[in-house]
């Protein structure tokens, strides 16, 4: 009887016999007989039974052209997204952007055109660059199509061949050899010394040994999967068969792929903070339009003139330059953060660093060095070393922990045990490049630190016993050239309970004699204490046949933490940013490497991969914000546990550098990916990626993240302050019906001023030294907050009433019989104001503006704490200024555009005194306000915060 291959809801016929097969659906419409986990579970004559195929022929061609009918082809297709054009005009979504584009059409309609392509020049530069970099971004997926490989060796009607990994199909007999990349998952039926490296997958960093047996899954934990090969893997050693259980999207690194197709990566806190800017903003423009409106109805003038003198005072509100000065900001962030080896893809990316407030890392590659490193030995007559340095070199020491009665004795049984551990061995160590694996050259590495580097070229290899899951151990049988009698020697190296049971040791006199009870279980204390500091024990011996060994001791090995990590750790958790490691790796390894690094591991702050898949949504929300610790977790429960955290308001950066990390990469606020020995596909997923792999490193993008929002806050302080004037100004002179203080151009290069060079500059504040110990900010907050407000409102109030009262004096010389300012107004409206009132008013209001800058380079700190000459551009573009406010007061040519005359020098002095008082109120301000906030902590004196 034939049966048909459920497929959304629809029977589709297939021209052989399904009685085996499992039927099921997925999303792509995609038949699934034989999921990996399942054929974990089962024999591979099962799984052979299941996908109807004989291991010893393989499949016929017809059947594979009919099974790929239903399966597809083993491969991973990124579709087509929108084409360019439509990309580049949803840049304009964004409602500042929406905000200026509408600005410079109200600009361009009442002819005022240099407003309108100021404004419109702003927007093409702001969304351009937008669109390069979403245009970058999208090269995640592609890199995973990479990890199919071009071809493979399989066995089709009885014959090896080789073909394109696309054509596998599930039943196909797959051949694996050293160097291969597994084309499909794979259910391996032998495996002959095979062990694969799953490090892009897993995250751990010792290759997986392979077997053939079924895995037996208790309460449905998580299996090992010790017996199927994954696409994508890297088979470093021995030889293998298997029958291919799932291709393309269906395999493990296809949901991988599915889950990375479905994510979006989240918009960044600083982009959030400008749309509800630009919302600010375009409420704040509606309010002075409907105002102006108000005020010319009630004293009876003609709507649509009021309307256009709004329409001009809200554009003119509107900072243009803003965009240009984040744009330019983020890109001078990214610039040194590059120097400090972190390369930023996407602008905004910059900044979100300084929101984050839990980091999620990857342990092996990221807090540790992906280097296996041997750094503790005990002998079996009780020498304890501890071994220094890092890396596959010779860099560090064999250091005794005491002071011996014998030393010279320690350091000869240290040298018999590392002995045995360079004989014992395949790798080779050239120019600090391992060949061969980590184990074996963690061993080699500490032979070298001993002074004992070309020690195995004193024997002679007569046979090998590879490594094998049974025995847990590797022997090598030589000679030594310089032994005249050519005896025969085992070296060997495995686990301690398989050893132990073959060996004897050396009593006092150097004599052989066997190991007692006590002392057996005194060598596997030791043991088991070095096993859980998280170390990979190492047990050594050698002997005249394997069955009479004396036992030499033991060597733990770990993938050491990064210089500087714990220190990094210190100063996130001062700065109130929480740190969750989250590795594939064992319990103990774990927590031993947690707590090397200074994170809590109590019980209820560790938590598995098979509790999290175990756990509802709200049982997630409510255990991972305290854990510190996940273990054993695959791809999905790293997406989980950072979707978590998001939806518990949290800002999350997710460190990684294998494939298992690139979809919580993407889905996290800000992705870091390692530079050195992360994967293609974690690169490209990411946001950061750190050039030297140093977690250290994302100290110092914290710094530049807070740093670049506190500048883009200052020259919005800077623009809010000066725009109010202005438009106060303006209004003022509306309102009472009276000449314009400023004339046209006067107000053409205040503009200037507000959108140009000093403005630019505050966007460029050097990094203060403390603000990674600073709170990461409340990304709830919006851009203008009630305290920003206050402080322009203060500042346009001292800008505006300066300007007014030397307005007011220069008017006043010539109306000495004014009383009142009725009589002030009438007579100012009758007769009109001078050069000299003008070029007062005018170079007030522009000096105003020099010390408010000044005042604006620190919301909380005196200028002259961070520093009065540390921003050089920022004393350039005011230098500048100044000089060019000097031209046109004092140069001819100018004096008749700007319509200004020559003031004295009393009248400059004068007016920078008078000026000067905007920057001292602020410099007061701030300094109570840090005497009120710190005060609790024991200084007495406010001038302690100058």
């Amino acid at each position: 009887m034939k049966k048909s291959l459920i497929s959304n809801a629809k029977y589709e016929k297939v021209p052989y016999d399904e009685d085996i097969f499992t039927c099921r659906t997925d999303k792509d419409n995609t038949g699934i007989w034989l999921t990996a986990s399942e054929a974990s579970s089962l024999s591979y004559e099962e799984v052979a039974e299941r996908l109807r195929v004989d291991i010893r022929k393989g499949l016929n061609w017809q059947e594979t052209s009919d099974r790929r009918k239903v399966a597809g082809y083993n491969e991973f297709s990124v579709k087509n997204g929108d084409p360019p054009w439509k990309k580049y005009l949803e840049q304009f979504k964004n409602p500042l952007i929406l905000l200026l584009l509408a600005s410079a059409v109200v600009s361009a309609g009442m002819s005022q055109f240099d407003d309108a392509i100021s404004i419109t020049v702003a927007i093409v530069i702001v969304v351009t660059v937008a669109f390069v970099q979403e245009f970058r971004s999208e090269k995640s997926l592609q890199e995973l199509t990479k990890l199919v490989p071009p071809s493979c060796h399989c066995l089709r009607e009885g014959t090896p061949d080789t073909f394109l990994a696309r054509e596998l199909v599930p039943g196909d007999v797959v051949l694996l050899n050293v160097g291969d990349r597994v084309p499909a998952d794979v259910r391996l039926f032998e495996a002959h010394d095979l062990t694969l490296d799953e490090s892009s997958f897993t995250g751990e960093t010792e290759p997986a040994k392979k077997n053939t047996d079924p895995v037996i899954r208790p309460n449905g934990a998580h299996s090992s999967n010790t017996n199927i090969a994954f696409m994508g893997t890297l088979v470093r050693n021995g030889i293998g068969k298997g029958i291919v259980v799932c291709t393309g999207t269906n395999s493990e690194f296809g949901s991988v792929f599915k889950m990375m197709l479905e994510e979006e990566a989240p918009k960044t806190p600083l982009q959030k903070s400008m749309d509800k800017l630009g919302a600010q903003l375009s409420i704040y423009s509606f309010a002075i339009i409907g105002f102006i409106m108000l005020v010319g109805w009630i004293q009876g003038k003609l709507i649509m003139e009021m309307f256009q003198i709004g329409v001009s005072l809200a554009v003119a509100a509107i900072p243009e330059g803003l965009p240009i000065v984040v744009t330019v900001t983020l890109a001078l962030g990214v610039m040194r953060m590059a120097k400090r080896k972190a390369i930023v893809k996407k602008l905004p990316t910059v900044e979100t660093l300084g929101c984050v407030n839990v980091i999620c890392s990857d342990k092996t590659g990221t807090i540790t060095k992906n280097e296996m490193t041997a750094t503790v030995l005990v002998t079996s007559d009780g020498y304890i070393a501890e071994i220094t340095g890092a890396g596959y070199n010779d860099h560090g020491q064999i250091l005794l922990h005491t002071k011996y009665d014998f030393p010279d004795k320690a350091r000869e049984s240290i040298r018999l045990l590392l002995e045995v551990g360079a004989v014992c061995n395949n790798a080779v160590i050239k120019d600090e490049t391992l060949l061969g694996t980590p184990t074996e050259g963690a061993l080699l590495a500490a032979a070298m630190k001993h002074g004992m580097d070309n020690i195995g070229n004193r024997y002679i290899r007569l046979k090998e016993y590879p490594f094998s899951s049974e025995q847990k151990m590797m022997a090598v049988q030589c000679i030594n050239k310089y032994d005249n009698n050519k005896e025969e020697i085992f070296f060997v190296k495995g686990a301690i309970e398989k050893l132990l049971s073959k060996c004897t040791t050396y009593n006092w006199n150097g004599n052989q004699q066997p190991i007692s009870d006590h002392k057996k279980e005194e060598f596997l204390a030791e043991a088991h204490e070095i096993g859980k500091k998280g170390l990979r024990v190492i047990t050594l011996a050698k002997g005249k046949t394997l069955q009479d060994l004396v036992y030499m001791g033991i060597i733990g090995i770990c993938d050491p933490p990064r210089p500087r990590v714990r220190e990094a750790i210190s100063i996130l958790k001062e700065s109130g940013v929480q740190v969750k490691m989250v590795t594939g790796d064992a319990m103990d390894t774990a927590i031993a490497i947690a707590q090397s690094i200074g994170l809590e591991t109590l019980p209820s702050q560790v938590l598995s991969g098979e509790q999290l898949d175990r756990f509802t949504e709200n049982e997630l929300d409510e255990a991972t914000p305290g854990a510190t610790v996940f273990y054993r977790v695959s791809p999905k429960n790293k997406l989980s546990i950072v979707k978590s955290l998001q939806r518990t308001g949290h800002i999350v950066g997710m460190t990684g550098d294998g494939v298992n990390d690139g979809v919580a990469l993407k889905k996290a606020d800000i992705g870091i990916a390692m530079g050195k020995n992360g994967t293609d596909v974690c690169k490209e997923a990411a946001d950061m990626i750190l050039v030297d792999d140093d977690f250290y490193t994302i100290i110092a993008a914290i710094e530049e993240g807070k740093s670049i929002f506190y500048n883009i806050r200052n020259f919005v302080t800077f623009q809010l302050s000066t725009s109010i004037a202005a438009l106060s100004l303006i209004a003022l002179s509306t309102i009472l019906d009276i000449p314009n203080p400023l004339n046209a151009m006067q107000i053409l290069w205040i503009n200037i001023i507000m959108d140009g060079p000093p403005a630019q500059s505050l966007g460029v504040e050097p990094v203060e030294e403390d603000v990674v110990k600073q709170k990461a900010r409340d990304t709830k907050e919006p851009m203008i907050t009630k305290k920003l407000i206050l402080n322009v409102l203060l500042s346009a109030l001292f800008i505006i009433g300066g300007t007014l009262w030397v307005f007011q004096k220069e008017v006043s010389k010539r109306y000495i019989t004014s009383k009142s300012l009725c009589n002030f107004v009438f007579q100012l409206s009758s007769e009109g104001i001078t050069a000299r009132d003008t070029t007062m008013t005018f170079t007030c209001f522009v000096f105003f503006d020099m010390w408010n800058a000044l005042s604006c380079r620190s919301q909380t700190k005196s200028v002259f704490t961070i520093g009065l000459f540390s921003n050089k551009m920022f004393l350039a573009a005011v230098t500048l200024s100044v000089l060019g406010q000097m031209l046109v007061i004092y140069l001819p040519p100018l004096q008749a555009v700007f319509q200004t005359e020559a003031l004295t020098g009393w009248d400059i002095a004068m007016l920078t005194a008078l000026t000067s008082s905007v920057w001292v109120f602020s410099e007061v301000k701030k300094l109570i306000e840090r005497y009120m906030e710190r005060r609790c902590k024991g200084k007495r004196s406010p001038l302690e915060y100058v």
